[in-house]
């Protein structure tokens, strides 16, 4: 199984390996000549899902909107648009599709119940932990490069839209069977100056740049540490060159990239946006020409792709009337961008992105909904950079107003939820009808809780794969890869290109969906009453609020200290969430090692501690070993209801 999750496993020129999991994401390690090297990969998971997170405490805030004193409402653009569509719904499904997605060891809030812990050695091999992230699509495999870019536009939807709202893939491929069953080799990879990868560092850059900005307003801890890692990784990437695959091979059948040039510029376009700082902007001015910036006119946004995305992003500069001595060569990023807005709106000459006759935009046979929903995103963020700007696009068959690209960017989220000649929806779970047979590895066998038995690479094939019968477990929020140019769909298993959802195709309707869900009119209508529901909610109700008071410690000979504060909340319906802040100082004389924690009545996300194989056990952050008398180590968790009950269970 091929894992791909970017991970600089350095070795100092004097052989002996470095400790790799002191390290942080891209954290500066310098070897005993002194050579600066790299290492990041631990935290992608922490990171994606934080922002996931985040997410959806904007979903919650804007279906109760007035009432949320955490998250403001959305402005609404001046042309009301009404339609049968409940787009906070489908914001929810395409949540649980990540958790679905979830590899390590699973939170106690998880919802999907058919999912268990998966690949909890990954990276050991290696001398390195990569327990954790996410899984690619239908397969168990950890590729870095669409990982990033999911994680940028997870990121880039919470930033825009907040007012809103590992393995060897060629034997996994041979095999199927559930994640939690894995018998495939778990093989990590590297990235270093000997075996570059500008397009992979490149996106893990411009994803901490993004991620940084959407967790600013709520841990500018964080946000600073995601920024200089995001720095480095960029002077990384652009110092060393080299395409990922090349350096990776076993990559290049399923991920084969097509350059590095968009990613140095991404990149360094969402530095900029992130820090504001000069070098960046003249960074992607100086450039533009030799990493084809101002000259690549392009009809898609995607993983492989990001120079339609960073055109409107320095669009975006020029349109907030920050150009100064660059406005000529921002003007040229514009008309680039300009031309992928016509392209999809089908006013652009002839030289049109091509649609099927249902009206969806169709670049390829393999996976192409990725493509309309990406697309539908960038022009949504692109209709809002417009019309504070009060600007148009014109067009070489119209004038377009940003009213126009949000009305499409809708069209393309419609088809996707049912609005099509299949009367189909393509977001598995949203609806009444929606594919049953999806390619998709755990959502095909009976869930582990129910079979215990292993599930062999043969058997799977043989028993599981090829049944007829639909999928035991049904993946919410899957985007499966959508009709062919005919609008035609066969809900076939074995018919992957159709079937198949990945990462990166759910990911920007994220925040496409926090975006339509704000538009004035928009109502649940009846569309999907009936709908299939999680097994459980987010957060399960804790009863009346308490009082909250510091938590006792669960005997006196505790060496630690905790300090329980609440530093926000907000209301969902008649339930009440809190965001926890707790501070726990050594108030001994000695250092604590090894401690573990056990948390009761847990039921919300936590962030600031590692955790265990053990069921409610935390530990200290990785990068935390070690407790010195009177120092502090702050975490946080939001839930409903009564605070959590900390004590302390085992240290040294």
């Amino acid at each position: 199984m091929l894992l791909i999750k970017i991970s600089l496993l350095m070795i100092p020129l004097n052989g002996r390996g470095l400790e790799i999991e002191r390290y942080d994401v891209g954290e500066v390690v310098r070897d005993d000549r002194g050579t600066v090297l790299l290492v990041f990969g631990r935290k992608l998971q922490q990171m994606m899902s934080v922002v996931e997170g985040e997410l959806w405490a904007i979903k919650e805030g804007l279906k109760q909107i007035q009432r949320n004193a955490l998250l403001v409402g959305l402005l609404a653009l001046n042309a009301a648009i009404v339609d049968s569509f409940d787009y906070g719904d489908a914001l929810d499904k395409t949540l649980l599709f990540f958790e679905a997605q979830r590899s390590g060891k699973l939170p106690a809030t998880q919802r999907i119940k058919w999912r268990g812990d998966s690949g909890l050695r990954d990276g050991y091999a290696q001398g390195v932990n990569l327990v954790g992230g996410y899984y690619d699509a239908g397969d168990h495999v950890k590729f870095g490069l669409p990982m990033a870019f999911t994680v940028t536009m997870l990121s880039w939807g919470a930033v825009d839209f907040k007012k809103d709202m590992v393995g060897d893939g060629e034997s996994d491929h041979y095999c199927w069977e559930r994640a939690e069953d894995m018998t495939t080799p778990r093989t990590a990879y590297k990235l270093d100056p000997e075996n570059p990868g500008s397009d992979l560092a490149g996106e893990t850059a411009a994803a901490l740049a993004a991620a940084s900005l959407a967790f600013k307003p709520y841990d500018s801890a964080y946000s600073s540490l995601l920024l200089v890692h995001a720095k480095q990784i960029f002077s990384f990437a652009n110092r060393f060159r080299g395409l990922y695959d090349e350096s990776i091979e076993n990559a290049k059948q399923f991920y084969t990239s097509s350059g590095y040039s968009d990613e140095l510029l991404w990149a360094a376009t969402w530095l900029y946006r992130a820090t504001n700082d000069e070098y960046y902007l003249k960074y992607v001015v100086d450039n533009c020409v030799s990493l084809g910036g101002t000259g690549w006119a392009v009809k898609q946004f995607s993983w492989d792709n990001k120079y339609a995305g960073v055109q409107i992003l320095l669009t975006k500069v020029l349109l907030d009337g920050a150009g100064g001595k660059y406005t000529s060569t921002l003007q040229q990023y514009q008309a680039k961008a300009d031309y992928f807005t016509c392209a999809c709106l089908q006013k652009n000459d002839g030289y049109n992105v091509p649609m099927t006759p249902g009206g969806l935009l169709y670049l390829q046979e393999w996976n192409n909904m990725q493509y309309p929903a990406s697309a539908a995103f960038l022009l949504a963020v692109y209709s809002d950079y417009l019309s504070k700007a009060k600007n148009v696009v014109k067009c070489p068959d119209a004038q377009l107003h940003p009213q126009h690209l949000l009305n499409f960017a809708k069209s393309q989220a419609d088809y996707i939820l049912g609005k099509n000649p299949k009367s189909l929806s393509y977001l598995v779970g949203y609806g009444k009808n929606y594919p049953a047979h999806v390619h998709h590895r755990g959502a095909s066998i009976t869930s582990i809780s129910l079979l215990q038995s292993s599930v062999g690479c043969v058997e799977g094939f043989e028993t599981w794969y090829k049944r007829a019968e639909p999928n035991p477990n049904v993946i919410y929020g899957a985007l499966v890869g959508g009709p062919n140019a005919n609008d035609e769909f066969s809900d076939d298993r074995s018919n992957y290109e159709q079937t198949e959802p990945t990462l990166t195709g759910t990911a920007p309707l994220v925040g496409l969906f926090s975006r339509l869900h704000s538009l004035p009119g928009n109502s649940a209508g009846p569309y999907n009453h009936g709908s299939p529901k999680p097994s459980t909610p987010y957060h399960k109700p804790q009863g009346s609020l308490p009082k909250y008071t510091p938590a006792s410690n669960p005997k006196p000979a505790v060496p630690v200290k905790f300090l329980h504060s609440i530093t926000n909340n907000w209301a969902v319906g008649k339930e009440t969430y809190y965001r926890h802040k707790v501070i726990m100082k050594n108030i001994s004389k000695k250092p604590i090692t090894e401690l573990k924690l056990y948390f009761e009545s847990l039921t919300g996300s936590l962030w600031g501690l590692s955790p265990t194989q053990e069921k409610n056990i935390f530990e200290l952050p990785a990068w935390l070993k070690l407790l010195e008398p009177g120092s502090e180590c702050t975490f946080v968790y939001i839930q409903g209801g009564s605070q959590a009950k900390i004590s302390v269970q085992s240290y040294h």
